[in-house]
């Protein structure tokens, strides 16, 4: 379904995949059990559990944090925020589902408010990356859309492998999982 939105309603990029994601992951979420939320594809790889807290967390101390500073001063210097050494440490583990998806859900709603009530203008506003070197707030509301899709196709492929895959008989034969 195409939206029915006008460009104009959102006059910063990405705005309009920000709000639709957590629905988008409510509906792949509707046909889990709690023991699929915990499966990993392999040690290497996030569940679905994982996944969801990893995005409740970079919701606030990512992106929101990021944009706020872009906004609020004059070209700050930004961290790096390491999922990798995150993950590692074990900051995305040992979460309840709805609890991380939840947490979330609120800070999403709370961040596209915020958002949406910025002027056309912001979407200028800079700051220096340690490793990227100057970004506008334009290109972080770009890759923060293209971060959501990316956990969403995660997700959704998980789903695919777990719940349906086993399920299609014979079209099997049609398809391969790679969750």
């Amino acid at each position: 379904m195409i939206s029915e939105m006008e460009p104009e309603d959102y006059l910063l990029p990405g705005i309009g995949t920000l709000e639709a994601t957590p629905e988008i992951l409510r509906g792949l979420l509707a046909s889990v059990t709690e023991e699929q939320t915990v499966w990993k594809p392999a040690p290497d790889r996030w569940s679905i559990a994982e996944v969801l807290e990893h995005l409740s967390h970079v919701e606030g101390h990512g992106f929101r944090l990021r944009a706020e500073r872009m906004v609020k001063e004059e070209n700050p210097l930004l961290e790096i925020y390491d999922q990798e050494s995150l993950s590692a440490s074990g900051q995305y583990s040992g979460r309840e589902v709805e609890d991380s998806f939840d947490h979330f859900e609120e800070q999403r709603e709370d961040n596209v408010a915020w958002l949406t009530s910025l002027p056309a203008r912001a979407i200028s506003r800079t700051a220096k990356h340690p490793e990227l070197g100057t970004i506008t707030l334009g290109q972080l509301l770009n890759e923060w859309a293209f971060h959501d899709l990316g956990h969403v196709r995660q997700i959704a492929e998980i789903v695919r492998a777990l719940v349906y895959y086993p399920n299609i008989g014979p079209f099997r034969k049609y398809y391969n999982v790679n969750p």
